[in-house]
């Protein structure tokens, strides 16, 4: 009886230990939303009383609209017409290339297309007003990290189609000759190098797209107000900018390793195949992330490369005196026959 009263209670603290893990396991969930949330969004920094009205009203434009007084932009379209408000019917007409800067903001809420007019001005003389669409369209800031983002987001796929095109034409090429084709190298390359550069493309890609999709707002406010540092931004974008990084750094590490150990034309075969490989993990990351499952993919990489990373530290413990391949013993180099004692 003693027994099975132990055992009863047992059984209710066991039950309240699982109410409480369950309890919790409910919770993480919301924790890692609010995380998600909080990580994502730039918050205004607190200032002062004693600040004047002009400049409170700067910052709170500056966090709002992303852009604010005297913010540097240039024209990147053909042509623009600034109308010269109240008079409608004056226009200023501005050329490809042509600076302005952000004079002053309206509300106009009887306008059905956009409410927000801003005034632009080139010179003293030129000055007008246009919606915050066709200005966001037509402009982009006078920064070079802008600009980069801009030229990018528009010209990118001819870039990677002529990479595609060329690494097929080598494949080809050395299809014919007989020559090993890219992805027998690329596992005798016996570095975890390209698959890193493509696992970093991999979770840049996600990381870009969830900014696009989720929180639009995180990447304007980087595109007007932009960094190189993944310092002092929300979480998500200093984790984006840390992947650019370490993306720029194992390019020049896997660049180093493929020269040092191939022929400069097989070297540049297979950077184009690594290249290849990189641009098709962006576009299938970048369409997966709409749909949630390029998440999936991407937690599916990560385990890949755990396991390459591990056979890797494994087996590459000698190096041969000769060919400088990896070995995993001492003796026999299988790649080029000399003694290694």
């Amino acid at each position: 009886m003693r027994r099975n009263n132990k055992n009863n209670r047992l059984g209710a603290r066991a039950g309240r230990r699982t109410a409480k893990k369950g309890h919790l396991a409910g919770w993480l969930p919301v924790f890692f939303l609010w995380l998600a949330v909080a990580s994502c969004q730039y918050n205004a920094p607190a200032l002062p009383e004693d600040v004047a009205p002009r400049t409170r009203d700067s910052v709170a434009c500056l966090y709002e609209r992303h852009y604010t007084w005297n913010t540097n932009l240039v024209l990147h379209d053909d042509s623009i017409r600034l109308a010269s408000l109240p008079l409608k019917e004056r226009y200023h007409t501005l050329k490809r290339g042509d600076c302005v800067v952000v004079a002053e903001l309206n509300v106009h809420p009887n306008d059905t297309v956009d409410s927000i007019w801003v005034k632009l001005a080139h010179t003293q003389e030129v000055q007008g007003w246009l919606r915050e669409c066709d200005m966001k369209q037509a402009f982009v800031p006078d920064d070079s990290i802008s600009e980069a983002i801009h030229l990018f987001s528009h010209t990118h796929m001819p870039y990677f189609i002529a990479v595609l095109s060329l690494f097929a034409v080598f494949w080809l090429v050395r299809r014919w000759r007989r020559s090993p084709l890219w992805w027998k190298g690329f596992r005798e390359m016996d570095s975890t190098y390209p698959l890193l550069l493509c696992l970093l493309m991999a979770i840049s890609a996600t990381l870009y797209e969830t900014m696009q999709v989720y929180t639009p707002d995180l990447w304007e406010h980087f595109y007007y107000n932009p960094t190189l540092s993944p310092f002092h931004v929300p979480l998500l974008l200093g984790l984006f900018l840390s992947c650019l990084w370490l993306f720029v750094v194992v390019f020049i590490a896997t660049v180093d390793v493929l020269f040092r150990r191939l022929t400069p034309v097989s070297a540049v075969y297979y950077l184009l195949g690594v290249a290849s490989s990189c641009i098709c993990c962006y576009l299938f990351f970048t369409l997966a992330t709409h749909i949630w499952i390029g998440y999936a993919f991407l937690a599916v990489f990560f385990a890949v490369f755990a396991r390459r990373l591990y056979h890797s530290l494994r087996t590459e413990c000698y190096r041969c005196g000769n060919c400088g391949r990896h070995l995993a013993e001492k003796g026999v180099c299988p790649h080029c026959g000399a003694l290694n004692e």
